[in-house]
């Protein structure tokens, strides 16, 4: 049986990611649970802890799949994987995403936590690109990988925060913020094009289709004329 500590926090990662975590009160938290706010703080002091532990979730499941298998090349295979991954994670804690300058603001224990996931994550980025310049599937020079990998960080941490600030409330949906996230890992994509080599410079039409939302290039929202 899921505990009251385990359903809080997965109430919480649910209302946070749709309705924005500075939209969220403990009251609406126990509202949802059906239990009293004071079992709620008999868990959790506050709500910055409740993000505190949330972060720890997303914190594993990043480590969890930025590693190199052991004792063979990377394959086309292994790059879809870090793809879906990285879609998956994005998807699953984009209040993170959306709200993280605030939330860093808030928290100097979560700032200072994060700082450090960034600089492991950047580490645990690195071997992959080796592994994948390894196995052919990327051709980049060491100092030009570096570039990427930072590029590409950055851009997938802040890219939900980026579509929400263009997109007009009045369009903004779950369904929608799922295809713009998408779109994201497309944008990943044609990031590292140039660099692309073997199998993965093939099958490069194959995975842009594959991120590219399917009812028609998502940046036309993005580049829409103003009303």
């Amino acid at each position: 049986m899921t505990s009251t500590r385990e359903r809080i926090l997965d109430t919480s990662l649910s209302l946070f990611n749709l309705h924005g975590e500075r939209n969220v009160t403990t009251n609406h938290i126990a509202e949802a649970l059906g239990i009293s706010p004071g079992n709620l703080y008999y868990h959790f002091r506050n709500k910055t802890e409740i993000v505190f532990e949330l972060f720890g979730r997303y914190e594993q499941i990043v480590a969890g799949f930025l590693a190199v298998p052991d004792g063979r090349p990377l394959t086309w295979e292994d790059k879809i994987g870090y793809f879906e991954a990285i879609l998956q994670s994005m998807w699953g804690a984009r209040f993170l995403h959306r709200d993280l300058g605030h939330l860093l603001n808030q928290d100097v224990r979560l700032r200072e936590r994060y700082s450090l996931f960034v600089r492991q994550n950047l580490d645990r980025g690195l071997l992959v690109y080796q592994g994948l310049r390894g196995a052919g599937l990327v051709e980049v020079d060491d100092e030009s990988m570096r570039a990427l990998l930072v590029n590409t960080w950055v851009l997938a941490v802040s890219w939900a925060s980026f579509v929400q600030s263009l997109v007009p409330p009045a369009q903004q949906s779950e369904a929608l913020d799922r295809t713009l996230v998408q779109q994201g890992i497309y944008q990943i994509v044609c990031l590292e094009a140039p660099y692309l080599r073997g199998e993965a410079a093939t099958r490069l039409e194959e995975i842009k289709a594959r991120y590219r939302s399917g009812s028609g290039d998502t940046l036309d929202l993005l580049f829409a004329p103003a009303n």
